[in-house]
């Protein structure tokens, strides 16, 4: 099987030359949008976080209050055979 293009390892950093060329500063810059200043990049990594952070407290609400309700759910079963039992 020959290929006549950059190998895999070379497209994604792995090897030297083809896509991810890691001794080539224009490929740097430009994965970076064109240029970017690296605290502009942490401004925007510092934003997603702060979303995902967001997502995880609303998940772990949602957690909380299934929890909740099943809890309920198994008492008010466990109530009802106790008292049909007798």
């Amino acid at each position: 099987m020959a290929s006549n293009g950059p190998s895999w390892a070379d497209q994604w950093g792995g090897g030297s030359g083809g896509y991810g060329d890691e001794g080539n500063d224009k490929g740097k810059t430009a994965r970076l949008g064109g240029g970017t200043k690296m605290t502009e990049v942490k401004a925007v990594a510092s934003a997603g976080f702060d979303k995902a952070k967001a997502a995880a407290a609303v998940g772990a609400k949602k957690v909380k209050s299934g929890t909740a309700g099943g809890i309920k759910w198994v008492k008010a079963q466990y109530e009802k055979r106790k008292s049909s039992s007798k």
